[in-house]
């Protein structure tokens, strides 16, 4: 989906995205905050290479899982449990299990943040999309991934401008940030006031855990088995970890909603549209440089 240029934004629009605007340095404190660290509260799991039944991951003791809004990349067709879909978390809710929301399309070479706050424009509707394509609901997060050990100035030059325009696409469509990264990039985005959810992995943590972690990635040596597929482990620190359970079925998709065919929107979520998306990203980028 490519960034439009010189987009004709309506004065209504305009003054919806600056209203949203005008909150990207206060919005996390705005929000109740989700905390962590305790006790281990549970744990749930996360997977790319297919989709186990949900009575096989009750079985196996666990909470629920967090799924990928996210379609697979070319190179990665083993990942055929991208994205999620509603069957999927309709069998979780029947197994008295919940679903998370993470978004991550590239990696590496092709991370989604590499192009700041214009990758936002990119990913963030394809994210709201399937989010609301698998049943989830207003009001619950989507975790954004950063995949990396980056340094400083990449979060400064790309990853900060990333998620913030990303937070405000999410809070234009009634949802919440969640940040999956490492000890880092939850200090540095936390102290931004992006994000209310925390997701860590150990890559470049030095063995610490953050104080914000809502859950945290297990190492790999502590992947399980459920049926044939392998899974990563993760722990719980808190009561609200952004679950959530599917409520009304998809419909056919409003006008206003994230252009990607096949997509459907449920009804009674705020719409974002394109237009919005592009003058977000135009905000950001004036807010970066």
């Amino acid at each position: 989906m490519a960034i439009v240029k010189n987009v004709s934004v309506s004065r209504r629009t305009f003054l919806r995205t600056a209203a949203v605007a005008a909150a990207v340095g206060t919005v996390g404190a705005s929000v109740p905050q989700a905390h962590a660290l305790g006790p281990v509260l549970g744990t749930v799991i996360d997977y790319a290479a297919g989709v186990p039944s949900g009575a096989s991951v009750k079985a196996a003791g666990h909470l629920g899982a967090v799924r990928y809004v996210s379609q697979r990349r070319p190179d990665a067709q083993w990942m055929v449990g991208k994205p999620v879909l509603l069957n999927e978390t309709r069998d979780f809710a029947a197994n008295g299990l919940s679903t998370a929301s993470v978004y991550q399309f590239g990696r590496a070479n092709t991370a989604d943040w590499l192009q700041g706050a214009a990758g936002a424009g990119v990913h963030a509707p394809q994210a709201i999309a399937l989010h609301r394509a698998a049943g989830g609901p207003n009001g619950r997060p989507i975790y954004v991934a950063i995949d990396d050990n980056p340094t400083w100035d990449q979060y400064n030059r790309q990853i900060r401008p990333y998620l913030q325009a990303f937070q405000l696409a999410l809070g234009a469509a009634g949802l919440q940030t969640g940040v999956y990264g490492n000890y880092n990039v939850i200090e540095w985005a936390s102290k931004d006031n992006i994000g209310t959810f925390y997701w860590m992995h150990d890559w470049g943590s030095g063995g610490k855990i953050h104080p914000r972690t809502t859950i945290h990635q297990l190492p790999v040596s502590r992947q399980r088995k459920i049926g044939n597929l392998t899974v990563d482990i993760n722990n719980v620190y808190a009561h609200d970890w952004g679950q959530w359970m599917p409520g009304q079925a998809p419909s056919a998709p409003a006008a206003s909603s994230p252009s990607i065919p096949g997509i459907p929107n449920i009804p009674g979520l705020p719409n974002i549209d394109q237009n919005q998306i592009n003058q977000i990203v135009k905000t950001v980028q004036g807010l970066s440089s």
